[in-house]
């Protein structure tokens, strides 16, 4: 079973705050099952735009897996990115993380 994207959240905002980073959300969506990207702000301004991995990378059932959309980018080109994925999924969780590594944070599927 799947955790609720609001406890997975949650979870991920504490931990991050256990490392000594910052974390928000920017924008809440639905309890259950709403999409959940993750907005990685670095030092040098530029950011990384993680997004929900497609079902055929995750491994186990109920398993949250990410893929990077957006590797270092400005700020400017994850807000259109963004703005695509509100069109179709006006729902979806928005995490704003303020930390050096994603390290073990979330699973990071390579594609």
């Amino acid at each position: 079973m799947r955790l609720k994207s609001e406890i997975f959240i949650a979870a991920l905002t504490r931990r991050v705050f256990g490392q000594g980073g910052f974390a928000a959300i920017e924008q809440r969506g639905a309890d259950e099952a709403g999409a959940i990207f993750i907005r990685q702000r670095h030092r040098d301004g530029r950011e990384t735009l993680y997004a929900p991995a497609p079902q055929m990378m995750v491994e186990e059932p109920g398993e949250r897996r990410f893929e990077k959309r957006l590797e270092k980018v400005d700020p400017a080109t994850v807000d259109e990115a963004l703005a695509r994925e509100r069109r179709f999924d006006s729902d979806l969780w928005l995490v704003e993380l303020e930390i050096d590594e994603i390290g073990d944070l979330i699973s990071v599927v390579e594609g």
